[in-house]
């Protein structure tokens, strides 16, 4: 009996350095909005969709975009959660890759070629909500008078 003791305290420390291990990795932050987008500065991309991800905490829409240059930007758009989306409407097959789409949203704050959309608009007219709600965005209702983004 007294093996088994000593083996249920080890079990117990290797259980505790696991959950203390884990909790210093580095995890993803969740930011608001406001941290990271500027909801003055509004901006509708015209584009193609090079990737959609389908990941936590946000899906994200890739969106190359041709500028009056002729110059091609790739955009990374951030949408709700995948789980919102689903609730919303989407499905994998919604957005694909070589679809043209026109996206309505937010510039990052950085400059960076990062947009929170609003929402995206089809080839067919339709129009899908992208974003979560309570994001710190101006509005949820389709733009008016946004920057039109073709670089």
């Amino acid at each position: 009996m007294r093996g088994k003791p000593r083996k249920l305290g080890k079990l117990a420390g290797l259980i505790v350095a696991a959950g203390l291990f884990s909790c210093a990795m580095p995890t993803w932050a969740h930011h608001a909005f406001t941290a990271e987008f500027d909801s003055s500065q509004p901006i509708k991309l015209h584009g193609t969709v090079t990737q959609m991800e389908w990941i936590n905490p946000h899906a994200w829409i890739h969106v190359d975009v041709k500028g009056d240059d002729g110059k091609v930007t790739n955009w990374m758009v951030e949408c709700g959660t995948p789980n919102t989306l689903l609730r919303r409407g989407f499905t994998r097959n919604t957005v694909t890759v070589g679809m043209e789409v026109v996206v309505d949203g937010y510039k990052a704050k950085d400059g960076s070629n990062r947009a929170n959309g609003r929402d995206v608009t089809f080839p067919d007219g339709r129009k899908l909500f992208l974003s979560s709600p309570g994001t710190g965005a101006s509005d949820d209702k389709p733009s008016s008078g946004a920057e039109d983004k073709n670089k």
